[in-house]
């Protein structure tokens, strides 16, 4: 054995309070970098504003489902299920005897809900939501009958008719069951048929407004200035004027074929995002440092 021996020395020891203080440290800094790199967001128009008169339109009316699993209602407790099978049979030249109530556990009375696109024609197919109205257990496996879809005026619009998709599941035995989602409602894709358009003259007229989603000042001088520095008049006027913090004049060319070309590029046209400063958040960080062992 040498008579020198080698003492090696165990390498410093960095604190724990040291560690966590460097690690707070890269991280404000990453935080810091990204917030100045971070490019400027810009909305297109389209997306904070809309085009006043260019809107959808809700339809509603009242069906009948059939060809239930004996999920149906039970009619003794909704009574108008029975009824409007009645009236449909006598439609159909069908006469049931005085006094007689079918009892149906495969039928269900539903309301159906839709919406009418803009500028949505005749023959067009949009989708129904169905709901059930009475007890009925599950709309699943029905097929709703004929039914007129009519809107706040009153006007048939569209006829519904179609199977019904339901999104949930349901089991149960021995007493217990397990169900997953609603199924007392659901859907027909394209199940609707337009039969009726509605009136739409916004591009008739000189001028067309646009609305913007929220109401702010800022934001409706950013979408003029960006129109009028993109589009000018042949004379070389701005066409877009803010009549409010919400409501923008914009004037349409007078060639009706070139409207619907001027109203695209306005949409896609980009505006900066009007937000509040930032605030400065000081961060105070303590640390406690721990005993130093004997």
């Amino acid at each position: 054995m040498s008579w020198l021996t080698v003492l090696r020395l165990p390498a410093p020891r960095i604190p724990a309070d040291r560690q966590i203080l460097a690690w707070l440290a890269r991280l404000l800094l990453a935080a810091l970098l990204l917030g100045v790199m971070t490019p400027a967001h810009a909305d297109r128009i389209k997306e904070i504003a809309n085009i006043q008169g260019v809107r959808s339109n809700q339809l509603i009316g009242y069906g009948i489902v059939v060809g239930l699993d004996g999920s149906g209602d039970q009619t003794t407790q909704a009574p108008f299920t029975a009824q409007s099978v009645q009236s449909m049979l006598a439609q159909m030249g069908v006469q049931l005897p005085p006094g007689v109530s079918p009892q149906l556990k495969n039928t269900a009375a539903v309301m159906l809900t839709a919406t009418l696109p803009a500028y949505a024609r005749p023959g067009q197919a949009i989708d129904v939501t169905v709901s059930s109205l009475g007890n009925a257990k599950s709309l699943r496996g029905g097929t709703l009958l004929l039914t007129p879809l009519r809107g706040a005026d009153g006007q048939v619009y569209a006829m519904a008719q179609g199977n019904v998709v339901v999104g949930g599941a349901g089991a149960g035995a021995a007493g217990s069951s397990v169900q997953i989602n609603h199924l007392s409602a659901g859907r027909v894709p394209g199940g609707a048929t337009v039969e009726r358009s509605v009136s739409n003259d916004v591009l008739g007229g000189d001028a067309v407004h646009l609305e913007l989603m929220e109401t702010d000042f800022s934001t409706a001088k950013a979408v003029v200035d960006a129109i009028n520095a993109d589009v000018r008049t042949p004379e070389g006027f701005p066409v877009a004027e803010a009549l409010d913090a919400r409501v923008i004049r914009l004037e349409l060319p007078t060639d009706p074929s070139r409207r619907v070309a001027f109203l695209a590029r306005i949409e896609n046209l980009e505006v900066a995002s009007i937000r509040p400063p930032s605030r400065s958040i000081r961060l105070r960080v303590i640390i406690k440092p721990s005993p130093v062992p004997p």
